[in-house]
Protein backbone atom coordinates (compact mmCIF):
# COMPACT_ATOMS: atom_id res chain seq x y z
CA UNK A 1 0.00 0.00 0.00
CA UNK A 2 1.18 3.60 -0.62
CA UNK A 3 2.18 5.54 2.40
CA UNK A 4 0.05 8.97 2.33
CA UNK A 5 1.42 12.43 3.22
CA UNK A 6 0.42 13.12 6.91
CA UNK A 7 -1.94 15.99 5.68
CA UNK A 8 -4.04 13.20 3.54
CA UNK A 9 -6.61 10.76 5.14
CA UNK A 10 -8.04 7.48 3.05
CA UNK A 11 -11.87 7.41 3.03
CA UNK A 12 -14.45 5.39 2.17
CA UNK A 13 -16.74 7.76 1.69
CA UNK A 14 -18.77 11.18 3.32
CA UNK A 15 -22.18 11.17 3.63
CA UNK A 16 -23.16 15.14 3.72
CA UNK A 17 -26.47 14.73 6.03
CA UNK A 18 -26.82 11.42 7.79
CA UNK A 19 -29.71 11.29 10.55
CA UNK A 20 -28.65 7.76 11.12
CA UNK A 21 -25.21 7.74 12.66
CA UNK A 22 -25.97 9.80 15.65
CA UNK A 23 -28.68 12.45 16.90
CA UNK A 24 -29.11 15.12 15.05
CA UNK A 25 -28.03 16.10 11.16
CA UNK A 26 -24.53 14.88 10.98
CA UNK A 27 -21.99 14.45 8.51
CA UNK A 28 -20.17 11.02 8.57
CA UNK A 29 -16.65 10.74 7.51
CA UNK A 30 -16.50 7.03 6.61
CA UNK A 31 -12.84 5.65 6.97
CA UNK A 32 -11.20 3.25 4.82
CA UNK A 33 -9.55 -0.02 6.36
CA UNK A 34 -10.87 -2.31 9.13
CA UNK A 35 -8.82 -4.96 10.41
CA UNK A 36 -12.18 -6.85 11.94
CA UNK A 37 -14.13 -8.32 9.39
CA UNK A 38 -17.11 -8.73 11.11
CA UNK A 39 -20.15 -11.30 10.20
CA UNK A 40 -22.44 -9.58 7.88
CA UNK A 41 -21.02 -6.27 8.07
CA UNK A 42 -22.83 -3.98 6.12
CA UNK A 43 -20.22 -1.81 5.22
CA UNK A 44 -17.30 -4.31 3.79
CA UNK A 45 -16.33 -2.11 0.64
CA UNK A 46 -14.32 -0.39 3.56
CA UNK A 47 -12.14 -3.43 4.94
CA UNK A 48 -9.63 -2.86 2.14
CA UNK A 49 -6.45 -0.40 2.99
CA UNK A 50 -6.21 0.63 -0.46
CA UNK A 51 -9.96 0.90 -1.55
CA UNK A 52 -11.47 3.86 -1.10
CA UNK A 53 -10.00 7.83 -2.21
CA UNK A 54 -7.56 9.95 -0.33
CA UNK A 55 -8.50 13.22 0.88
CA UNK A 56 -6.57 16.36 1.53
CA UNK A 57 -7.61 17.10 5.36
CA UNK A 58 -7.63 20.80 4.69
CA UNK A 59 -9.91 20.62 1.94
CA UNK A 60 -12.24 18.37 3.96
CA UNK A 61 -12.11 20.89 6.43
CA UNK A 62 -12.35 23.79 4.07
CA UNK A 63 -16.17 21.97 2.52
CA UNK A 64 -17.16 21.41 6.68
CA UNK A 65 -16.76 25.35 7.33
CA UNK A 66 -19.47 25.60 4.97
CA UNK A 67 -21.90 23.32 5.97
CA UNK A 68 -21.18 23.40 9.94
CA UNK A 69 -23.61 25.65 10.89
CA UNK A 70 -26.41 23.31 9.49
CA UNK A 71 -25.51 20.24 11.42
CA UNK A 72 -25.76 19.16 14.98
CA UNK A 73 -22.73 17.17 14.74
CA UNK A 74 -20.10 14.75 13.01
CA UNK A 75 -19.72 11.01 12.91
CA UNK A 76 -16.37 9.20 12.43
CA UNK A 77 -17.32 5.61 10.62
CA UNK A 78 -15.44 3.34 8.57
CA UNK A 79 -14.13 0.90 8.65
CA UNK A 80 -12.24 1.50 11.86
CA UNK A 81 -11.21 5.07 12.16
CA UNK A 82 -8.70 3.92 14.77
CA UNK A 83 -6.98 2.03 12.18
CA UNK A 84 -5.97 5.98 11.04
CA UNK A 85 -6.08 7.49 14.39
CA UNK A 86 -3.62 9.97 13.91
CA UNK A 87 -5.57 11.58 10.39
CA UNK A 88 -8.53 11.52 12.71
CA UNK A 89 -7.21 13.12 15.66
CA UNK A 90 -6.05 15.98 13.09
CA UNK A 91 -9.59 15.95 11.88
CA UNK A 92 -11.56 15.83 14.80
CA UNK A 93 -8.90 18.39 17.23
CA UNK A 94 -9.89 21.09 13.84
CA UNK A 95 -14.02 20.18 13.70
CA UNK A 96 -14.04 20.50 17.83
CA UNK A 97 -13.57 24.26 16.90
CA UNK A 98 -16.75 24.18 15.53
CA UNK A 99 -18.10 23.30 18.82
CA UNK A 100 -19.63 20.34 17.51
CA UNK A 101 -20.14 17.02 19.44
CA UNK A 102 -18.46 13.91 17.54
CA UNK A 103 -19.37 10.35 17.63
CA UNK A 104 -16.58 7.52 16.72
CA UNK A 105 -17.44 4.17 15.79
CA UNK A 106 -15.01 1.48 16.38
CA UNK A 107 -14.99 -2.20 16.30
CA UNK A 108 -12.38 -2.23 19.09
CA UNK A 109 -13.62 -2.11 23.31
CA UNK A 110 -13.30 0.82 25.03
CA UNK A 111 -10.59 -1.78 27.24
CA UNK A 112 -8.43 -2.38 24.03
CA UNK A 113 -8.09 0.83 22.79
CA UNK A 114 -6.85 2.30 26.18
CA UNK A 115 -4.42 -0.82 25.89
CA UNK A 116 -3.60 0.69 22.39
CA UNK A 117 -3.45 3.93 23.82
CA UNK A 118 -0.59 3.20 26.03
CA UNK A 119 1.60 2.96 22.56
CA UNK A 120 -0.40 4.83 20.06
CA UNK A 121 -0.69 8.66 21.47
CA UNK A 122 -3.07 8.75 18.41
CA UNK A 123 -5.69 7.18 19.92
CA UNK A 124 -4.96 9.43 23.19
CA UNK A 125 -5.46 12.77 21.10
CA UNK A 126 -8.45 11.06 18.63
CA UNK A 127 -10.35 10.45 21.92
CA UNK A 128 -9.68 13.61 23.71
CA UNK A 129 -11.64 15.12 20.90
CA UNK A 130 -14.77 12.80 20.35
CA UNK A 131 -18.00 12.70 22.85
CA UNK A 132 -19.06 9.52 22.51
CA UNK A 133 -17.61 6.42 21.16
CA UNK A 134 -19.63 3.37 20.00
CA UNK A 135 -17.37 0.26 20.86
CA UNK A 136 -17.20 -3.58 19.97
CA UNK A 137 -17.55 -5.22 16.65
CA UNK A 138 -20.72 -5.57 15.11
CA UNK A 139 -22.70 -9.52 16.31
CA UNK A 140 -24.54 -10.72 13.83
CA UNK A 141 -26.39 -12.90 16.45
CA UNK A 142 -26.53 -9.98 18.32
CA UNK A 143 -28.24 -7.60 15.97
CA UNK A 144 -30.52 -5.25 17.57
CA UNK A 145 -33.19 -2.66 16.33
CA UNK A 146 -34.32 -1.80 20.03
CA UNK A 147 -31.21 -0.54 20.56
CA UNK A 148 -30.64 3.07 19.00
CA UNK A 149 -27.47 4.26 17.25
CA UNK A 150 -25.83 0.35 17.66
CA UNK A 151 -25.94 -2.53 15.04
CA UNK A 152 -25.73 -5.63 17.87
CA UNK A 153 -26.56 -5.17 21.57
CA UNK A 154 -23.34 -5.66 22.86
CA UNK A 155 -22.00 -2.32 21.76
CA UNK A 156 -22.15 0.49 23.83
CA UNK A 157 -22.39 4.20 23.83
CA UNK A 158 -19.46 5.47 25.93
CA UNK A 159 -19.10 9.06 27.71
CA UNK A 160 -16.00 9.54 26.47
CA UNK A 161 -15.14 12.96 28.54
CA UNK A 162 -16.70 11.00 31.96
CA UNK A 163 -14.78 7.83 31.32
CA UNK A 164 -11.34 9.40 30.49
CA UNK A 165 -11.79 12.05 33.66
CA UNK A 166 -13.35 9.39 36.44
CA UNK A 167 -11.34 6.54 34.83
CA UNK A 168 -13.97 4.05 34.97
CA UNK A 169 -16.94 3.87 31.94
CA UNK A 170 -19.82 6.06 31.41
CA UNK A 171 -22.55 5.08 29.44
CA UNK A 172 -24.28 7.70 27.32
CA UNK A 173 -27.91 8.06 27.63
CA UNK A 174 -29.86 8.55 25.22
CA UNK A 175 -33.19 10.01 26.38
CA UNK A 176 -36.42 8.39 23.78
CA UNK A 177 -39.62 10.73 23.58
CA UNK A 178 -42.07 10.29 26.27
CA UNK A 179 -38.35 11.02 28.77
CA UNK A 180 -37.45 7.26 28.67
CA UNK A 181 -33.91 5.87 28.89
CA UNK A 182 -32.97 3.65 26.02
CA UNK A 183 -29.63 2.26 27.14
Amino acid sequence: MKKIAIDEIRLAGIDHQSLVNGPGLRKVFFSQGCKHHCFNCFNKETWPFTGGKVFKIKELLNDFSKESKYLDGVTLSGGDPIEQAEKFAILAKEIKKFKLNIWLYTGYKWEELLQKMKTDKNIEELLKNVDVVVDGKFVDKLKSTKHIYRGSSNQRLIDVKKTLKNKKIFEYILLKKGGKKDV
